[in-house]
C-alpha cells in the first residue's frame, strides 16, 4: 500500500508561484498514471494535471501554460510548479495514484492565492 505525502502549499499573492511535492513510500516506476487534483470549498475535487508513465501530460483548461506537472521515478516523486496564481487556485491540492490493486490518495495540502 503506497502512501503519499504532499508539502510545499501555502499563501500566496496573485501571481505568484509555488512548487508542491508528492513524495511516495514505496516506487513509482511501474505506476502508470499519477496525478494532481484539488478541491476547493463547497466545490467538487477537480483534476489539475495527469503524469502518467508513458505518454503526454494532461492538464485542466483552466491551468495550462501556468502548470507544470511532472514526476521523478529515480526520486519517487511527483512535482507540480505553478505560476502566475490566481484566486480561483485556492484549495486543498491533492496528489493520487492509480494502481491495479485501487486508488491512493495523499492528506492533502493548502494552496491560497491572496487577490
Amino acid at each position: 500500500q503506497v502512501q503519499l505525502v504532499e508539502s510545499g502549499g501555502g499563501l500566496v499573492q496573485v501571481g505568484g508561484s509555488l512548487r508542491l511535492s508528492c513524495a511516495a513510500s514505496e516506487s513509482i516506476f511501474s505506476i502508470n498514471i499519477m496525478d494532481w487534483y484539488r478541491q476547493a470549498p463547497g466545490k467538487q475535487r477537480e483534476l489539475v494535471a495527469r503524469v502518467p508513465r508513458w505518454g503526454s501530460r494532461i492538464y485542466a483548461d483552466s491551468v495550462k501554460g501556468r502548470f507544470t506537472a511532472n514526476r521523478d521515478n529515480a526520486k519517487n516523486t511527483v512535482w507540480l510548479q505553478m505560476h502566475d496564481l490566481k484566486p480561483e487556485d485556492t484549495g486543498v491540492y491533492f496528489c493520487h495514484a492509480e494502481l491495479t490493486q485501487g486508488d491512493y490518495w495523499g492528506q492533502g495540502t493548502q494552496v491560497t492565492v491572496s487577490s
